[in-house]
């Protein structure tokens, strides 16, 4: 991608300990694989798998006091280029719809946060808070991506920021709620199923961004689409469970196989438009 001298967002908040990604203390990769897995897979709380391997006691929980610079090293310039098209994408989605679009603040953080949905933590990997409507991210799961999914490069990184944004989205359209709603009366399977239509919506919008901001920038090289589609791909319910379990169990998908994701991502790629993405009324 060719995003230097692109406009970088203005929403961005750097509360690493360090400034940089490589500052971090208390967990490292190997028990962020560990709890990582053990939150997707089974439902653990990943600060509880934390807190039976970090021997050395709990990792330092950042807050959010007072006011955060803005990156400056090149990783979190890079995610700020990224939010900020994604800014514009969306404004002009919204304005064309006749609403108005309130982006949402990206948050980089190392090892744990609190949050309006309580203690986040760089083992669950990125993930939006409704609450607060914000994105955190702590930037060492990109290395993780790279060294244990084989999805490395910097449009695949930018799928994952564009899919949270996608979650914001459906925070501001009433989906996110309306599916926790429904989600509460559901079975196990039922809730499951609406979780991966969820998941699936947002790996859309992450399309309708891509195809909408090519067509704004031209910044995407060779290679850069396939990163993004191996991203997709490298995220599925299947191909994780295969790789960390052994087995498959679909009655426990909750953001869908990689087929799906890879399918609903070039949807929205391919048309462009938030309508096409409609993973709810999909077979």
């Amino acid at each position: 991608m060719r995003w230097q001298g692109e406009r970088e967002s203005s929403n961005v908040e750097d509360r690493r300990g360090g400034g940089l990604p490589g500052g971090r203390t208390g967990v490292g990769l190997g028990t962020i694989v560990i709890a990582f897995v053990a939150a997707w897979f089974f439902g653990v709380d990943p600060r509880m798998v934390l807190g039976l391997l970090d021997e050395g006691g709990p990792a330092p929980v950042q807050t959010q006091q007072g006011p955060a610079p803005a990156p400056t090293d090149e990783m979190g310039r890079f995610v700020s280029v990224v939010l900020a098209s994604t800014e514009d994408t969306w404004q002009q989605v919204f304005t064309q719809a006749g609403r108005q679009y309130r982006p949402p603040t990206l948050v980089l953080y190392s090892d744990r946060i609190g949050t309006a949905c309580g203690l986040g933590a760089a083992a669950a990997g990125p993930f939006y808070c409704p609450g607060d409507q914000k994105l955190y991210i702590d930037l060492s799961f990109f290395e993780l991506m790279r060294q244990r999914l084989g999805a490395g490069g910097d449009f695949a990184y930018a799928y994952v920021v564009a899919h949270e944004v996608g979650h914001h989205v459906q925070n501001l359209l009433g989906t996110m709620r309306q599916v926790q709603s429904a989600r509460e009366r559901a079975g196990e399977r039922q809730a499951n199923a609406l979780s991966v239509r969820l998941e699936l919506q947002a790996d859309c919008y992450a399309g309708v961004w891509a195809s909408r901001s090519q067509q704004a920038r031209r910044w995407l090289e060779q290679g850069d689409i396939e990163e993004g589609i191996g991203a997709a791909a490298a995220v599925g319910d299947d191909r994780l469970q295969k790789q960390m379990q052994g087995v498959v169990v679909p009655e426990s998908f909750t953001h869908g196989s990689s087929a799906q994701r890879v399918h609903w991502f070039r949807t929205g790629m391919e048309s462009g438009q938030p309508a096409s993405c409609d993973t709810f009324s999909a077979p």
